[in-house]
């Protein structure tokens, strides 16, 4: 297929490298101080006129092996680099970010109004542009292939190119044709990926006509990110592992540091999975394609501010999701391919931080995803394909053996140890279909048990469900029973000879007689009658009057809100501003001039030249001087 490359070659030189070349550009315009794996065999093969292929897992810095090499073309004067990107969304995102690191980028897409793409055009006609974005859909028009062919084109960048494939996960039938777009312009060409199997890379080859390319194959590995499967066919039991996945985060909290995403299979799930969430006390949105767009823009700028904590969304919450601290991903749904749930269980962690993936499934998820498929008519071959797809997914759920192993397997041949993180690796023995027990007679409960049942719920001191009731008078010890208090019950563990659907079938009869009585609709509490639980206490302890002093230092602190402010001002994410890897430096340097801030990595002097007085006002004023 073409010339695999060793990642295990050294990146950059090691003396002086001058800021027209791949090194110097990487070091001054995008502050890193050398390539990463396999980034440097892709920048080479560019630059010398050859195609390439990059297969490298979310994160890993697939956009700079074309952006580096297209700002050296552009300083070379060999014209403008075109990139075909699939969202509108991640196209803005990579221009704002090119931007604000002082890259001539520009987009085009229909958004924009005619002045607007009339502008870039004339950009592009005379030269200015050193990348230009455009979708597949627009790449293909005859009148903008003609165009191109009048400008100066040094090299072409298909991202995300596992949408060429057919055997692929989010297959773009315009991607087909972009080999019309190489024909046309005929330079080297570099398709980009983060998620394909064997097949699909062989497929991206011979679909674009890639002629000898090199392909470059990093390590899926994630050592940060622990792997977990639970098999679970209610939503009731699902809704309570994702709140105990969310909570042992930390994520329960108004402010704080990390964020998660609950992705569903549908958007009427997305929907009842964000009440369900919001009324367990989270900070939470919901974001789906039947949303209108300024509702999706509204959650996606509250989810990237951190106004809201926790977003639950389908895959339309998809390609170029880019935030460095999701600190947990949960699955609410099984997805339809292992390349779909990996890619989104990689958006955790992105800062090397550790993250958990929590994957729910049951065999209800693969009959959801028929259903989903049955929406649009395909081809016997691609239903083949996509049962195929439906089958590997079962057997990762139901396998006994290193997830993490099985997930790089399943994009490269590299036989991996064990992650020694993930539930088949630390507890063997809890890997198993979980099945639905036999059924068990109900046992009605004497009176003076029923009384007890009343006596639990008016010591409650939140309100909680029957099921979640009926478990802490049967002595569950479980993290949902001490996140809710019920290990303190009075009551706890008391009727624990009694089986569950007993206890709830009394609890329930009990509503009957007006002994309780059920408050709420969508996920319903118990309580006494006429009695109305006052919030204000815990409204006032939950917000104090005293603000809490920051658990961060001085520094990071100011250098986390400067960040935020500036980030609301430019219209950007937050880490486009800089990151947080880069405020940890900065604390633990507490640089005082530019040139020390240029030590920095991850700034550079663009940033430098825009950020730097403020951040270095911010150290002065939180560092003595002796």
């Amino acid at each position: 297929m073409g010339n695999e490359q060793s990642l295990a070659r050294p990146s950059g030189r090691t003396s002086e490298t001058p800021d027209n070349e791949p090194l110097g550009v990487l070091r001054e315009v995008f502050g890193h101080a050398e390539f990463r794996a396999g980034q440097r065999d892709a920048v080479d093969a560019l630059l010398d006129g050859r195609d390439a292929v990059v297969l490298l897992p979310t994160g890993a810095g697939k956009s700079l092996c074309y952006q580096v090499p297209a700002v050296v073309a552009a300083r070379a004067g060999r014209g403008t680099t075109i990139v075909v990107s699939p969202l509108i969304a991640l196209m803005n995102d990579q221009v704002s970010a090119l931007v604000g690191r002082g890259i001539k980028a520009a987009a085009l897409h229909s958004h924009q109004d005619d002045d607007q793409r009339q502008a870039v055009i004339r950009a592009l006609g005379r030269g200015e542009l050193e990348l230009l974005y455009i979708s597949p859909e627009r790449a293909v028009l005859d009148g903008f292939k003609r165009l191109l062919s009048r400008a100066r084109i040094a090299m072409l960048a298909i991202d995300e190119a596992h949408c060429v494939s057919q055997w692929g996960h989010d297959f773009r039938p315009e991607y087909l044709r972009l080999d019309e777009l190489r024909d046309v312009l005929g330079v080297p060409t570099i398709a980009l990926t983060a998620t394909a199997t064997p097949r699909v890379m062989d497929e991206i080859v011979g679909s674009l006509g890639l002629r000898e390319p090199t392909i470059v194959r990093g390590d899926f590995r994630r050592p940060n990110l622990t792997f977990e499967v639970q098999h679970h066919h209610h939503d009731d039991a699902r809704l309570e592992v994702a709140i105990e996945a969310l909570e042992r985060a930390g994520l329960r909290r108004l402010t704080g540091a990390g964020r998660g995403i609950v992705y569903c299979a549908t958007r009427k799930k997305t929907e009842s999975v964000a009440d369900g969430l919001t009324a367990a006390g989270f900070a939470v949105g919901h974001y789906h394609a039947g949303r209108t767009a300024p509702a999706r823009e509204r959650a996606q700028r509250a989810f990237a501010l951190g106004k809201i904590r926790v977003l639950v969304a389908t895959n339309a919450f998809g390609m170029g999701v880019d935030y460095p601290d999701v600190r947990v991903i949960v699955h609410f749904q099984t997805p339809g391919s292992l390349e779909a749930y990996y890619q989104e269980a990689g958006r955790a962690g992105r800062d090397g931080d550790p993250g958990h993936c929590l994957l729910l499934f049951g065999a209800v998820d693969l009959v959801t995803q028929r259903r989903l498929n049955e929406r649009d008519r395909a081809s016997a071959t691609i239903e083949h394909r996509r049962e195929a797809a439906l089958a590997a997914v079962e057997q990762y759920v139901n396998a006994a053996t290193c997830r993490q192993r099985l997930l790089c397997a399943h994009f490269s041949a590299a036989e991996h140890a064990a992650c020694g993180l993930c539930d088949a690796c630390v507890d063997p023995g809890s890997i198993r279909v979980v099945r639905r027990p036999e059924a068990r007679p109900i046992i009605a409960l004497s009176s003076d048990e029923q009384q007890l049942v009343v006596d639990a719920v008016g010591a409650l001191h939140r309100p909680i469900g029957k099921g979640n009731l009926a478990k802490a008078l049967r002595g569950s010890q479980s993290k949902v029973m001490a996140a809710n208090g019920l290990l303190r019950l009075p009551q706890h563990g008391m009727l624990a000879e009694r089986d569950e659907a007993s206890i709830v079938a009394t609890i329930d009869t009990l509503i009957a007689n007006r002994r309780l009585v059920r408050r709420g609709r969508k996920y319903p509490t118990v309580a006494l009658p006429g009695v109305t639980r006052a919030r204000s206490t815990r409204t006032v302890r939950s917000r104090p009057t005293t603000p809490r002093a920051p658990r961060t230092s001085s520094v990071a602190y100011e250098l986390d809100s400067y960040r935020k402010r500036m980030a609301r001002q430019l219209k950007w994410k937050s880490y486009m501003v800089f990151q947080r890897g880069v405020i940890a430096a900065i604390d633990k340097q507490r640089p005082m001039t530019k040139e020390a801030l240029l030590r920095i990595s991850g700034l550079g002097p663009a940033k430098i030249a825009r950020f730097g007085d403020d951040i270095l006002a911010v150290v002065r004023r939180h560092t003595p001087t002796s």
